[in-house]
Parts: C-alpha cells; sequence; structure tokens
C-alpha cells in the first residue's frame, strides 16, 4: 500500500500528503512507475466523470476540452512537460549527451511546442470522432491499459542517467513478479470487463508503439529517463486511441 500512497503522490498534484498515510519514505518512489496503472484508475474516472457530466451541459466538443483540463489539473501536465521534453530532446540533438541535456532543459523549444499542439488535436479529434458513450468508456480502459504498458520500460531499458543527475533525483526499480501481478491486474480488468470485445485488437496499437520507441531510445540514448516515460504514455494513448478509431471505421 505504501508503494501505492507513493505513485498517487508522485504522479497526481491532489493533496495526498495532507493524509498522513501518504507520507511514505523517499524509498518508495522508486516503484512509482510500477503501480503507474493504479494511479490510471484515478485519472480515467475523473476525466470519464467529467466528460460525461460537462456533455449533458455543454456541446460535446467543449465538454472534451474540459475533460482534458481536469486531467491536466490531476497530474499538473506531469506527463505533457515529458512529451514536450522528449520531443526537444530528440528532435534537436544530434549526440546522446545533447538529448539528454536538452530534455534536463527547463526551456520548450520548437519541437516540444510543435509535438503538444499535434497531441491535443489528435487527442481532441479522436475523442469527438468515438462520441460521448464510447469516449468515456476508452478513457476508462485506455489510460491504466496505457501506463501498464508504459510501465514496462524498466525491463527493456537501463536508466540513461543516474540518481544525482535525475530531474526527479529518482531512479526506477524493475518490477518483482508481486508487482507485475497487480499492475497487470489494474491495468487490464477495464480492458476485460469495459471494452467491446470487438474492440480488443486495438491493444496491439500501444504495444507496437511501445516496442518503436524502445528502439529509438536504445539507439539514440541507450536508455530511458523520466520524460521517456512521460511520452511514453502520451504516445501509447493515442495509438490505442487510433486502433480504436480504425476499428470503429472499419465495421
Amino acid at each position: 500500500m505504501k508503494q501505492i500512497a507513493a505513485a498517487l503522490v508522485f504522479f497526481t498534484r491532489l493533496p495526498f500528503w495532507r493524509i498522513k498515510a501518504f507520507n511514505v519514505p523517499a524509498e518508495y518512489f522508486k516503484q512509482v512507475i510500477n503501480y503507474w496503472a493504479v494511479v490510471g484508475w484515478l485519472t480515467a474516472s475523473v476525466m470519464a466523470g467529467v466528460l460525461w457530466c460537462a456533455a449533458q451541459v455543454l456541446p460535446y466538443s467543449i465538454a472534451i476540452i474540459v475533460a482534458l483540463l481536469s486531467r491536466l489539473l490531476i497530474t499538473g501536465a506531469l506527463h505533457e512537460d515529458g512529451f514536450a521534453d522528449f520531443f526537444d530532446g530528440f528532435g534537436g540533438g544530434t549526440t546522446r549527451e545533447r538529448i539528454l541535456e536538452i530534455m534536463k532543459d527547463s526551456h520548450i523549444g520548437t519541437y516540444g511546442v510543435i509535438s503538444l499542439i499535434f497531441y491535443f488535436l489528435f487527442f481532441y479529434f479522436f475523442l469527438e470522432n468515438l462520441g460521448l458513450h464510447l469516449a468515456c468508456t476508452v478513457i476508462l480502459v485506455g489510460d491504466p491499459l496505457c501506463k501498464l504498458v508504459s510501465s514496462q520500460i524498466t525491463l527493456f531499458l537501463p536508466y540513461a542517467r543516474n540518481a544525482e543527475t535525475s530531474k526527479s533525483k529518482t531512479v526506477y526499480k524493475k518490477m518483482s513478479l508481486r508487482t507485475a501481478l497487480i499492475s497487470a491486474l489494474f491495468g487490464l480488468l477495464p480492458f476485460v470487463l469495459l471494452l467491446n470485445i470487438h474492440f480488443w485488437a486495438a491493444i496491439i496499437f500501444p504495444i507496437f508503439a511501445f516496442l518503436g520507441l524502445i528502439l529509438l531510445m536504445r539507439r539514440k540514448i541507450q536508455g530511458y529517463t523520466g520524460d521517456c516515460c512521460g511520452a511514453m504514455f502520451l504516445l501509447c494513448e493515442l495509438s490505442f486511441f487510433l486502433g480504436i478509431s480504425i476499428i470503429l471505421k472499419l465495421c
């Protein structure tokens, strides 16, 4: 439970730290990525709930924006910040050292701005195309599922920095078997229970996105960083939305 508490504190901006049970030692933050899918239940539930409620009183297009803002507020745009830094680094850097240096820079560059613009456009149009009911379902499924997929990064790559040079001062630990089972339960349960079986093939898309990004990171920086994790999740989530949209079109 302390690892889950640490994950909720790390990945959200909700005031969990005010609750005594959430004041956990720093060592537990090395496990937060392994419980990322658990946090997905919270962020997905809030976003889907906001989308559903907002759509009852607002045009659907505006409700999507309100729902997206709700997740940005909960997470403090943590993943989007990493997403922009990832594209700045991989877009502007030509060597491993330069890529890591750019990603650590707090300033956003051209590649980061452009990547965020296209990310939000794709996110918006995917959800608008799905319609309210399916969009809420896909959010509830896609958030924890893609966090589960993304959390496997520690099994494929070493950390590209060390604790001293890391922006968060944390180096994630690899999953144990027990942790992997808990993570898989939280990541796959919504997928199995909520998503129509006709859409199950969409899971292939985030898996291929994950493998493609793993190969890119291995070639460019021989590892991963926290920014890479944020980018991995958002790109896997977009690819999942893409898969759902393609299946919906074909059916």
